[in-house]
C-alpha cells in the first residue's frame, strides 16, 4: 500500500519520526569495522534483518514512554518501511503503549538500496571497488550513486513523493512513520528546505539514533517546522542503551 493508496480521509497536522531499533545488522557491521574486515557478514538479505535483542527492548522502552504520555502527542496514523526491523519497532512499541492502531507499510520509506557496495565497509568498498571508491570521492556522499544503488537525491525523490501524498491532508492527526536514519534525514530535507551541506552536516554531527523521536509540524501548504530532533528521553530513563550505529556510509 501507497500513502496516496491507503488512509484518505485521516488528517495530518504532525509528522513523528522513529528510526528503527537496533538491528542485528548494526550488530555485525560494528563487528565488521572493528575487526578491520572487508564484508558485514549478515546471512540475510536488508529487507530480512531483524531487530538484535537491545533493540527490541528499546522498541520497548519507546511502547513504555508512549504508555504515560498525553494523549495529544500519540501518533493517529501509523506508516513503516516494508524492512523487517523497522515493522518490529512500530508493532513492539504500539503494543507495550496499548496503542491500537494498524501499521501501514509504504516501501517508499525503505533504507537507502547501495547496490554492488551493500555488505562492503569502506575497506572492502576500497580493495573491491577502488575506482568507485575514487568516484565517491569526487563526487560526495550526496550525489554518488554506487552501481545497482541509490544516490541521496534517489532516496529524497520517494521521501518527497510520501511527503507529497500526506501533504494532502489537513487538520490534528499524528503521523508516525518508522524507517531509518538515512530516510529521517531526508525527510527533514525535504520538509525544512535544508541544502546538501547542511543535512550532511546534521547526519555527520548528530547520528540519528537508534528509537530516536524527531517530531515535525506541518504548519499549511508545503511548510513545516522542525520540533525536536533525535530525541531518546525514554532510553535515557530506562535500562535500554543508547545506540547510534551511524549506518550510511555507501558501505
Amino acid at each position: 500500500m501507497t500513502a496516496e493508496g491507503h488512509g484518505r480521509g485521516t488528517d495530518i497536522a504532525e509528522l513523528i519520526l522513529v528510526r528503527h531499533g537496533e538491528s542485528t545488522g548494526n550488530v555485525a557491521a560494528a563487528q565488521a569495522y572493528g575487526d578491520g574486515a572487508d564484508e558485514i557478514t549478515i546471512g540475510l538479505r536488508d529487507a530480512d534483518v531483524p531487530l538484535s535483542e537491545t533493540g527490541l527492548e528499546q522498541a520497548r522502552s519507546l511502547g513504555r514512554r508512549w504508555a504515560k504520555e498525553d494523549p495529544d502527542l500519540l501518533p493517529t496514523v501509523v506508516w513503516s518501511s516494508p524492512y523487517l526491523r523497522a515493522i518490529q519497532t512500530a508493532e513492539v512499541a504500539l503494543e507495550v503503549a496499548g496503542i491500537d492502531l494498524p501499521v501501514m507499510v509504504d516501501e517508499r520509506l525503505r533504507d537507502r538500496e547501495l547496490g554492488v557496495l551493500d555488505l562492503l565497509t569502506l575497506k572492502g568498498v576500497q580493495a573491491r571497488y577502488p575506482g568507485e571508491a575514487a568516484r565517491r570521492a569526487w563526487l560526495g556522499k550526496f550525489y554518488h550513486r554506487p552501481p545497482g544503488g541509490e544516490s541521496y537525491p534517489d532516496l529524497i525523490a520517494r521521501v518527497r513523493s510520501f511527503i507529497r501524498d500526506l501533504e494532502r491532508e489537513s487538520g490534528n492527526g499524528r503521523t508516525l512513520v518508522v524507517c531509518h536514519d538515512a530516510v529521517v534525514l531526508c525527510v527533514r530535507y525535504v520538509c525544512e528546505r535544508l541544502s546538501e551541506s547542511s543535512v550532511l552536516d546534521i547526519g555527520q554531527r548528530t547520528p540519528v539514533r537508534n528509537v530516536s523521536l524527531t517530531r515535525l509540524q506541518h504548519t499549511g501548504g508545503t511548510n513545516w517546522s522542525l520540533l525536536s530532533f533525535n530525541d531518546v528521553a525514554h532510553l535515557e530513563l530506562s535500562e535500554a542503551p543508547v545506540t547510534e550505529h551511524a549506518g550510511d556510509s555507501d558501505a
